[in-house]
């Protein structure tokens, strides 16, 4: 009888340990519990900025500077990943600079604080990018940078950070031709753009209509505002005017030209026009009295109210 007793107590408690780890004893279910992982995809959560590398399928890796803003890792969280995707602005630095320069040189981080949208800072190859006519040794080396960015944005984007249809892209003289050459190729990837003393120096023939915001010094010499100079070290063919890639885009969205003042650029002599939108495009055109080839004092600001307002149609 004892021995039965035994066998009864042994069967209960096999059972009743069963029964636990259904109800979550033993080995836990993981459940959402809207925690913030420390990673996601392998990118950091952390408010911050943070070194990180990219794979591209070729010898070596690329590099570039993530962004987090307080918006990013203190907001709500399910299963893993923000209850609310954020914007996505890549800023991409001129030819013998580098992604550490651009972030000084913007000041991007500060406005993605107040504002929650991440910064991604790409570096280019030997401190130049691909912009089809330009420039130097990623151009020489025919580097693919557009396949570069365009992984870079899947990254953020498939890792449920960023918001797809709200991916921008801005760039500095040879960063700000490459920022051209991603609308030109990969128009289903950014919604707009952010043009400071660059020039559109690539085929351009692009599937929809991308919003754009250009900016150009009058007395820019490196890339003149009227046109002139030197594509690069071993192309004599002279660089565009602006109004090219203004008539450009703004055509390509069925827009007039430019005549709506708008008060974006003002404290830094900018005279800034748009062409008011159309199914939700836009070109905004601001012309910078003797500006010379720098980054505008206020630029960045302006840049980020013209992308939030332009979202992909």
């Amino acid at each position: 009888m004892r021995r039965l007793v035994l066998v009864v107590m042994a069967v209960c408690l096999v059972l009743a340990g069963c029964s636990d780890t259904e109800r979550g004893g033993g080995e836990p279910k993981k459940k959402a519990d809207g925690k913030r992982p420390a990673t996601v995809a392998g990118i950091p959560t952390s408010t911050g900025t943070h070194k990180q590398k990219l794979d591209v399928n070729t010898p070596g890796h690329r590099e570039y500077l993530l962004h987090v803003p307080p918006k990013l890792t203190k907001g709500k969280w399910r299963d893993g990943k923000p209850a609310a995707k954020l914007p996505l602005v890549l800023a991409l630095h001129g030819g013998l600079a580098n992604m550490t320069q651009m972030q000084k040189l913007t000041g991007f981080d500060q406005i993605a604080d107040d504002h929650g949208f991440l910064v991604a800072y790409p570096d280019g190859f030997m401190t130049t990018w691909n912009a089809g006519d330009c420039c130097g040794a990623a151009k020489m080396g025919n580097i693919k940078d557009v396949d570069f960015l365009s992984r870079l944005i899947d990254k953020i984007t498939d890792a449920g950070l960023a918001d797809p249809s709200r991916v921008y892209v801005t760039g500095f003289s040879n960063g700000a031709g490459m920022a051209y050459r991603m609308a030109c190729e990969r128009p289903d990837k950014v919604a707009a753009i952010g043009v400071v003393e660059g020039a559109l120096v690539t085929g351009c023939d692009p599937e929809r209509p991308v919003s754009a915001m250009i900016f150009h010094g009058t007395a820019d010499r490196n890339v003149p505002f009227n046109g002139g100079g030197k594509r690069d070290i071993n192309d004599d063919r002279p660089f565009p005017p602006v109004s090219k890639a203004v008539d450009f885009w703004r055509e390509k969205g069925g827009l007039p030209a430019p005549k709506e003042k708008v008060n974006a650029l003002s404290a830094a002599g900018g005279q800034c026009t748009a062409t008011g939108k159309k199914d939700g495009v836009e070109v905004t055109f601001c012309k910078i009295e003797g500006g010379t080839h720098r980054w505008p004092a206020g630029a960045s600001k302006a840049i980020w109210e013209f992308f939030r307002s332009h979202p992909r149609p």
